[in-house]
């Protein structure tokens, strides 16, 4: 049976776009769903001691050294277990939630998931799908064109061939602030026309790999 990571890294559950849209890939989905969420229990940020016990011998590690190496077994046996991957990341102040961040240093460990090579890594050609909502306009012609630097880091992390070597794939429901932003209500209907096409995406994605 497939199974597919969600990992949800939006701090607003309930009103969350991102998670909307993840949730109905997920609601299309037919394999196994194995949720963690950022939100509710965030994972501690790498530090000194999850850094060197990486290159300690266990019976050698200190009791922060071993602890901080239980979190990152637990979350890279968990990565390393799904056969797909779905990331709800919304835009936070044009980069990646905090959040996210510190879940990915925790399972990008040379040698268990990154494979320094093209075609190493043990994820390599798995299919993730990042949801990513922001609330403005960010496309060709947009007045913040250019100023997005999550899709860009997103990129390099996780479809690059000498680190996770993931097949990518990004849905970016724009506008999120349209419905309650003066300034932007007169693009309600663009908003609307990108969050239609998102469903329409997530749920075209998960068919795809039901399908695989």
């Amino acid at each position: 049976m497939s199974c597919l990571l969600r990992v949800n890294a939006s701090a607003t559950p309930d009103t969350s776009f991102s998670r909307r849209v993840a949730d109905t890939f997920t609601e299309t989905w037919t394999g196994d769903v194995v949720t963690r969420d950022l939100a509710h229990s965030p994972v501690a940020h790498l530090d000194a001691a999850g850094i060197t016990a990486r290159a300690t011998a266990p019976g050698e590690r200190t009791a922060e050294q071993a602890t901080a190496a239980a979190l990152q077994d637990e979350l890279v046996e968990e990565f390393l277990g799904a056969s797909a991957y779905l990331f709800a990341v919304p835009m936070y102040n044009y980069s990646i939630p905090s959040v996210f961040k510190a879940w990915l240093d925790q399972v990008m460990v040379p040698g268990r998931t990154i494979g320094l090579g093209p075609g190493a890594a043990p994820t390599a050609g798995r299919t993730a799908v990042v949801v990513s909502a922001r609330g403005g306009g960010y496309g060709p012609g947009a007045p913040q064109h250019g100023k997005d630097h999550l899709v860009p880091a997103l990129r390099t992390i996780l479809s690059d061939t000498v680190l996770f070597g993931l097949d990518l794939h990004f849905i970016t429901p724009e506008l999120t602030f349209a419905p309650t932003v003066d300034q932007l209500r007169p693009l309600l209907h663009l908003h609307e026309e990108s969050l239609a096409d998102s469903h329409d995406l997530a749920r075209r994605h998960a068919e795809k790999l039901n399908h695989a």
